[in-house]
């Protein structure tokens, strides 16, 4: 038997005219997919599929319904055979383990450090919110703390202002004193006497005033049975009666049925040092005044109360005048001077005469 034919490269060569065609079974052929009788067929190559060929449908005449042979692969001369993939889907190469794709591990992890750091975050922001809750909470009470502080402190602000207001009120000043007092104060004539009297308290039972005067004043109309005098004040002279009198404090009480603005009297004693200013008709000139301190207190030569010492200037005529602290309140009833000396006046304390008158 003569040996196959071989082309190059050492494959065998294509068959002669009229020699059955690799890759179609012979007419009459037998088992589907065998080489036809006589011929040899060469191994293929390793790993290296022979190209798809031309499958016959089932339907041509003359072509039985088999599985085709695969046709020998074609290349150039001198050139190695051409990688090709796999003849049928599905199938791989010889050798080659099938890649098998694994689910990657990193997905929940970072999922769970996701959901840790929320928390985390979450527990951060709900421990700061608490923290600014407390800060405020002390802030409000802080500020309730400083508001009721301003509070006692305006409350203290506003008691100085008081004080001061009052204080300022009792500065001493004489002008203004006597603008106040002057309208309240008269020259009384009592028979050949003459000396000064001033409104006193609130009015009278029948409207008018009530006066303090000295005893001395109007003793001699007391002794011998007259009750009139008159009070005079520029060119004017109103008529009053002596209601009563105290020989040893030398107070007298008259009243008028003039009204007459009343001057209060100090609740408290005066102190010394205290300045005062004494008004009167001394030698019967109305509307005098005169500045002074207080000296001291003393006992009076007749064995009567205390006495105000005053250095404030007085002559005959101002017996019977109002002694006035810096609050235009009466202290004392100006009632004598010692002889032969200057700055030293007396005066009988008013709370004496209103003890003894009760019209203050």
């Amino acid at each position: 038997m003569e040996p196959p034919r071989t082309g190059a490269g050492g494959w065998p060569a294509p068959p002669a005219s009229g020699a059955p065609v690799p890759g179609q079974p012979p007419v009459g052929g037998g088992h589907p997919g065998a080489p036809a009788a006589g011929y040899a067929t060469a191994p293929a190559p390793a790993a290296v599929p022979a190209p798809r060929g031309t499958w016959p449908t089932a339907g041509e005449t003359g072509q039985p319904s088999a599985q085709p042979v695969p046709a020998p692969p074609t290349w150039s001369p001198g050139q190695p055979p051409a990688a090709s993939g796999p003849a049928f889907p599905g199938t791989s190469h010889p050798g080659e383990a099938p890649v098998v794709r694994q689910r990657s591990g990193w997905l929940p992890r970072a999922a769970l450090l996701l959901a840790l750091l929320l928390v985390l975050v979450s527990g951060v922001q709900a421990y700061q919110i608490h923290v600014l809750n407390d800060r405020l909470g002390d802030t409000r009470r802080d500020l309730a703390t400083a508001q009721e502080r301003d509070g006692v402190r305006l409350d203290g602000v506003e008691q100085r202002a008081e004080e001061l207001e009052k204080q300022a009120g009792t500065v001493f000043n004489p002008e203004d004193i006597a603008e106040t007092v002057l309208r309240s104060v008269f020259r009384v004539r009592a028979g050949n006497s003459t000396g000064t009297a001033f409104a006193v308290g609130k009015p009278n039972s029948e409207g008018g005033a009530n006066l303090f005067t000295n005893y001395h004043v109007v003793e001699s109309l007391w002794t011998s049975g007259e009750r009139q005098v008159f009070l005079e004040r520029t060119d004017q002279r109103f008529p009053a009666t002596i209601v009563k009198v105290d020989e040893e404090n030398d107070v007298a009480h008259l009243r008028t049925a003039a009204k007459f603005t009343g001057l209060v009297t100090a609740p408290t004693p005066v102190k010394s040092g205290q300045q005062i200013i004494v008004v009167g008709a001394p030698l019967g000139l109305t509307d005098s005044v005169t500045t002074g301190v207080v000296s001291a207190f003393r006992k009076a030569e007749n064995g009567g109360g205390d006495v105000i010492q005053f250095d404030a200037p007085i002559n005959p005529g101002n017996s019977g005048g109002p002694v006035i602290n810096g609050a235009k309140q009466v202290v004392g009833i100006a009632t004598a001077k010692a002889r032969n000396a200057e700055g030293i006046g007396l005066a009988v304390p008013i709370k004496t005469a209103c003890d003894g008158f009760d019209i203050c």
